[in-house]
């Protein structure tokens, strides 16, 4: 059954199952996606004996902002700050984290800078944290073919055609991203729906555009932004996951990254899996999340 939290600048909106007395673990969704990623990760977990939270992020499904005037940021520090809010209204002092894409960003953000908030991470490809000052940096022509979204939604043009083709953009970027994974139409409508959110282009944009330096941010968090810009290490005990088959991620995933990582840290890679880890490898995702408990 779904709940409700007022969480920081938002209304929450999360599932949660599993005892109430047992180790909180919050997974975090990316873009674009939603709480439907975890289906079957959240009832492994239960049955462990946790408590799981799922929330849907800022812009998407029915979560909302609670004022009119709130900037519909998307930038890296106000996901970490959301996670923060929610906890604090959950009344959970210290849980897992795990999470991907966007919701493995605010998970390293927490674990790097809250560490006392975080018992253990999971973050799929690596570590998460954007390098914003070295955002201009040309990469490899094969890694800047896969990002031509983000390009995409750096002009109005792109902010016009996901507002009107969002579907069938979000359902494109599925099949990229994830090529091995022959999902149907029923899953993907499924989750299709939280892209109907109010806020849902609005705050995606400034994502993809807040990350390249582009646009300004959301004042209320700038201190946190200039902490994230010395890209801090994470000493909570961590796994990273990669997916050999993502599509998104450039060859050889986060297996460069551990040097971020400056307390217990595991890497996997799942075989054939795509981008969307949790939803594709549930059991494996699960498992990395038990090996922290």
């Amino acid at each position: 059954m779904l709940k409700r939290s007022e969480a920081g600048v938002l209304d929450v909106a999360y599932t949660e199952s599993g005892p109430g007395d047992g180790m909180p673990v919050i997974l975090l969704h990316g873009f674009p996606y939603d709480i439907h990623a975890y289906d079957e990760v959240a009832p492994l977990l239960a049955a462990a004996g946790c408590r799981v939270i799922v929330p849907y992020l800022r812009g998407y499904g029915p979560t909302r902002f609670l004022h009119a005037d709130t900037p519909r940021s998307g930038q890296q520090a106000v996901l970490a700050h959301d996670l923060r809010s929610l906890m604090d209204a959950l009344a959970i002092p210290r849980a897992i984290l795990a999470g991907y894409d966007w919701g493995g960003r605010a998970a390293c953000i927490a674990a790097a800078l809250w560490p006392e908030r975080v018992h253990g991470l999971v973050t799929g490809n690596g570590y998460n944290i954007q390098d914003i000052a070295g955002s201009a940096r040309p990469q490899a022509p094969e890694n800047e073919h896969r990002y031509w979204y983000q390009y995409y939604f750096h002009g109005e043009r792109g902010r016009a055609g996901l507002a009107q083709n969002r579907r069938e953009l979000c359902r494109l970027l599925w099949q990229l991203w994830s090529p091995n994974w022959r999902f149907d139409e029923a899953t993907y409508l499924k989750t299709a729906a939280s892209f109907d959110n109010p806020d849902f282009v609005e705050v995606v944009i400034h994502s993809y555009r807040h990350r390249f330096a582009l646009v300004p941010g959301d004042p209320a968090v700038e201190d946190t932004e200039r902490q994230l810009a010395a890209l801090p290490s994470i000493r909570v005990p961590s796994v990273s996951m990669d997916g050999s088959g993502d599509g998104v991620m450039a060859p050889g995933g986060s297996a460069h990254h551990g040097r971020f990582f400056t307390g217990k840290y595991e890497h996997r890679v799942v075989p054939l899996v795509g981008h969307n880890l949790p939803q594709e490898a549930p059991r494996e995702f699960a498992a990395a999340i038990l090996s922290l408990v």
